[in-house]
């Protein structure tokens, strides 16, 4: 399987950070450690305890990013790679703490004193540069976000710290019916597969999710005078030219493997983190509508199968812990939805929109969004499970975007604000307008995992941060409005009129 990047893209040679070579475990992958966290340590971001017999399996940072709300325009690209460099301390140092289990395990400060210690002074130095760049831009910078800078170990559990999309979600009826499992039995130096996850109790038989558990129809119009109920689909292919690589353009613009994951990318073909709007306008797509030149990319899924793939050795694939074969969907739909109670509005050009979190292993639920299924099944819906499907069913991949604008910015600082989901009601909040809502289904052909005494054999998962464990809860999807203007109007005209277009 070919790569589509460019160039300019740093070999991994130069870039990968001290010791990663020692992490090759099964193809490349990253394994967790255990390690005994400080009797009652606690960090005050989170609010949470661990006891001295916690066995630990990832670092949980703070996330300073969806923290910053008042960051002058000037100011958002330093702000971003300040970000970015952030996330790779943490990357570096869970390679740290994977690797250093022999001297976790004869000193009991160990990781205090050599991981978390450091990290919490470099993330110090970062916090600073961030204040002044927004002062020194205009802004006013938190003074307090310093209380962000340390982090702690985490066991490999759900956290609780968050409500999902049970208050915030395009329906508000909540997306975890299936519960949370509490221990992930991820007690081994990996799972089994030569990856730091997923683990067995990621995953569920979709005949145990209860049906009605997320409204599959989530963010469809509802009947009445007022709602918009047409559709427009655009189709865009799935991504058969190839083109992944581990950039966020949205998150870490100008930054390398600034994902630590791989995506995958229909649409527009010229998505990398250092591609302006100017390079998105004058790129080619693979949308059969030529007019539609958007970008929609997502983390790819591995089958954890011991294939080594064409970036087993590179950052964003082996070396950040992400291995085996990369799946591409045998279906990519990509389907733009009216709102219940008004008419929509055009979207600008350029609009960004991230939704679901890739951190919500550590973040907490809050801003999960994305769900998982199985053809013929589709009424159970799950979050934070990867569905286990019957002979002849398919996986599936739901994304239901944010589909309230607030009528002035294309992005915000935290990348979240500038965006809504509608209302209990389907209404968008005040000050807020309706456009239309890109809904995003991905269908897999995925051979079924087994698994037998509490451990899974081929897997599949997301691509993650390494410190998230491959959790199917840290999927999301990403977005960029790219339409020409004609186009654009087109898909309004055609959702407000109640036809179903494409």
């Amino acid at each position: 399987m070919g790569r589509n990047t460019r160039k300019r893209r740093t070999p991994l040679a130069t870039k990968v950070v001290a010791g990663a070579a020692a992490l090759a475990v099964g193809g490349g992958g990253l394994v967790w450690a255990n390690f005994y966290a400080s009797a009652h340590e606690e960090n005050p971001a989170h609010n949470r305890t661990r006891s001295a017999a916690s066995q630990v399996a990832t670092i949980d940072c703070p996330d300073i990013g969806q923290e910053l709300s008042d960051v002058p325009d000037r100011a958002r690209g330093e702000v971003d790679g300040e970000l970015a460099t952030m996330d790779s301390q943490i990357t570096e140092a869970y390679k740290r703490l994977a690797t250093t289990r022999r001297a976790q395990a004869g000193d009991p400060r160990f990781v205090e004193n050599t991981i978390l210690g450091p990290l919490k002074d470099r993330r110090k130095a970062i916090i600073d540069r961030i204040q002044l760049e927004i002062n020194r831009a205009g802004g006013r910078a938190d003074d307090d976000l310093d209380r962000l800078a340390g982090c702690q170990g985490q066991p490999a559990e759900q956290p609780q710290n968050g409500d999902g999309q049970n208050d915030g979600g395009q329906n508000g009826d909540g997306q975890n019916g299936d519960g949370q499992g509490q221990d992930d039995g991820q007690n081994q130096d990996d799972n089994g597969n030569g990856a730091a996850g997923p683990v067995a109790d990621d995953f569920i038989d979709i005949n145990d999710v209860e049906p009605d558990s997320r409204d599959s129809e989530n963010g469809l119009a509802a009947d009445g005078d007022g709602g918009s109920t047409g559709t427009f689909t655009t189709d865009c292919g799935v991504n058969e030219n190839n083109l992944f690589n581990s950039d966020n353009l949205i998150a870490a613009p100008g930054v390398d493997n600034g994902a630590h994951h791989v995506h995958d990318y229909v649409g527009n073909q010229d998505n990398d983190a250092f591609s302006s709007d100017e390079d998105l306008a004058n790129a080619d797509t693979s949308c059969q509508n030529q007019g539609d030149k958007s970008t929609y990319y997502w983390p790819v899924l591995r089958l954890q199968d011991g294939t080594e793939e064409f970036d087993a050795n590179d950052l964003g694939g082996g070396a950040d812990g992400n291995v085996g074969k990369i799946l591409k969907p045998a279906q990519a739909e990509l389907k733009f939805v009216g709102n219940k109670q008004t008419d929509v509005v055009a979207m600008p050009k350029f609009l960004r929109i991230i939704t679901g979190d890739a951190k919500s292993f550590t973040n907490g639920d809050a801003n999960a969004n994305s769900s998982w299924s199985c053809t013929g099944f589709e009424d159970r819906q799950v979050t934070d499970k990867y569905p286990l499907c019957p002979d002849g069913s398919q996986v599936v991949r739901t994304s239901n975007f944010q589909s309230c604008w607030d009528g002035e910015n294309i992005d915000s600082a935290n990348h979240r604000d500038h965006m809504a989901f509608v209302q209990e009601d389907g209404g968008c909040p005040n000050g807020f307008q309706a456009i239309p809502q890109l809904q995003v289904r991905l269908v897999y052909d995925i051979p079924t995992p087994t698994v037998e005494n509490g451990q899974v054999r081929n897997p599949y998962a997301v691509d993650s941060f390494p410190e998230q464990l491959h959790k199917p809860i840290t999927d999301h999807n990403d977005f960029i409005n790219v339409m020409d203007e004609d186009l654009m109007n087109e898909v309004v005209d055609c959702i407000n009129s109640g036809e179903d277009c494409q």
